[in-house]
């Protein structure tokens, strides 16, 4: 709204101004609307005074029983907390593929049994929950859950994930959902379906090896969901911009590759950037990495040597970020390539700042997250390794945090460094220069996937068993 200046004096108008300003933060300050919060790249500058130490029996605001375990991140807006997750499983059902063994660890043995109760291979039960795929809307003051919908039907295994694995998407009004099936769903805050749209109906069949685990990107008024895939099809991968309101078809483009057999699939969620004045898609997967106008999807740039032996089995699963000019674009361990930001065309040379190449220490699963200054980056075996942003120099590093398997990815909120491990203990680090852990905290070792949200100086972390509150 805007006043008339001749109303008011000078001080009131600038009062007014203030009072704005600091409705602003507060609102952005209590949201974290989609995975990695309000930025899509790990950061926030907008919650402060975070516990740096929990228990189950310290810094709990609330604890709330989840029906089954997922990888769908907690993604909160204002008193509401917005979650997938199968329903509650009733009877056995069917194992769509066993999990593999843990990886290696850095002293060449087998990982260290902390990936969850079967030793990092997924819950040793062998449950996946429900067959309804449901998306839970609960109250952030209490835990106490206010709604859940049924949007998709459909449960299976997944290579140590299940069918529920994507994490929502909010606006403060609507909420958007997608299942590892394709069903993508809109409620608005009261619970009502405002539309529905089938991936597979409308384009075929997903056809990742490991599932469809994709998080959907809110972007000037357009869902955009991204389906790189070519394992268990023959069908093009693509980018699909949605109307957020109505469900409709803004565009539709597909992402040419040449990856062959496993490499053409991703289990990446697009990063948003403005580069050379220009709103951008970042995509990363089969074995390239591309800017797209959010305008009409137009591929604008392209980067290769992501895959430079060309792997067949080179499938992605960590999602780029783009921080202060750089971006950042991990693969399957090495080679993690960093970009300059900018340019046309192929960049594959003309933008590629450093690499890294040291596989014992990169990352298979976990997005990596920068500052601006420092680029940090944790291995699946929870070690943490941090390097010049600019550079790829090591300022520290690797440093074993001490929680084990880790596919949760960092967070850097106020100052610190917080990266959840399998069995849902965090590990708390210093932000800056030197290696500085402030400490460890367990919960109920249950089998975690989940990065936690931050807001309001509370963290929501979602284990394989319940959804926490933590604060001071």
């Amino acid at each position: 709204m805007q006043y008339p200046t001749a109303l008011f004096p000078r001080a009131t108008a600038a009062a007014l101004l203030i009072a704005w300003a600091a409705s602003l933060t507060t609102s952005t300050a209590a949201n974290w609307p989609g995975w990695r919060g309000p930025e899509g790249d790990g950061t926030t500058t907008a919650t402060k005074n975070l516990p740096e130490a929990w228990s189950p029996t310290q810094n709990i605001k609330w604890k709330q029983e989840m029906p089954a375990w997922s990888g769908s991140s907690p993604v909160v807006w204002g008193d509401r907390i917005f979650l997938n997750t199968p329903s509650k499983e009733i009877v056995a059902a069917p194992v769509e593929t066993p999990p593999p063994a843990p990886p290696a660890g850095p002293d060449g043995k087998k990982g260290k049994g902390k990936g969850g109760p079967g030793g990092g291979r997924g819950p040793a039960s062998g449950s996946i929950g429900g067959q309804e795929l449901l998306l839970l809307c609960l109250d952030r003051a209490t835990g106490k859950e206010l709604w859940r919908r049924q949007f998709d039907q459909g449960n299976a295994f997944k290579m140590q994930h299940n069918s529920s694995s994507p994490s929502p998407v909010t606006d403060g009004k609507l909420v958007w959902t997608v299942s590892g099936n394709g069903v993508i769903a809109c409620f608005d805050f009261s619970g009502a379906e405002k539309w529905r749209f089938n991936l597979v109906e409308k384009y075929g069949v997903l056809g990742a090896n490991h599932g469809y685990g994709s998080s959907p990107v809110l972007v000037d008024g357009k869902l955009v969901v991204q389906v790189l895939h070519g394992m268990k099809t023959k069908e093009p991968s693509y980018l699909l911009a949605l109307n957020a309101t109505t469900g409709a078809v803004v565009w539709r483009v597909e992402r040419a590759t040449d990856a062959l057999f496993e490499s053409p699939d991703a289990y990446t969620t697009p990063a948003v950037a403005t580069i050379d004045g220009q709103k951008q898609l970042v995509v990363l997967g089969g074995n390239y990495l591309t800017g797209h106008a959010v305008t009409n999807g137009a591929e604008l740039w392209r980067a290769g040597g992501l895959n430079p032996k060309n792997d067949r089995n080179f499938r992605v699963v960590p999602s780029p970020t783009v921080r202060d000019g750089m971006i950042f674009a991990p693969t399957r361990k090495i080679p993690l390539l960093a970009f300059r930001a900018g340019g046309k065309g192929d960049i594959s040379t003309s933008q590629l700042a450093w690499s890294w190449t040291d596989q014992r220490n990169a990352p298979d699963v976990p997005s990596p997250v920068s500052d601006g200054t420092r680029f940090y980056m944790a291995a699946d075996n929870g070690l943490l390794t941090c390097l010049d942003a600019k550079t790829g120099a090591v300022i520290y590093g690797p440093e074993d945090t001490g929680i084990g398997r880790t596919w949760a990815s960092p967070i850097i909120a106020d100052g610190k460094i917080y990266l959840t491990g399998q069995t849902g203990e965090t590990a708390v680090i210093q932000v800056g220069p030197t290696y500085k852990l402030l400490g460890k905290n367990a919960l109920d070792g249950s089998y975690t996937l989940c990065t936690p949200a931050f807001v309001d100086g509370e963290i929501i972390i979602r284990t394989g068993t319940h959804l926490y509150c933590v604060t001071k």
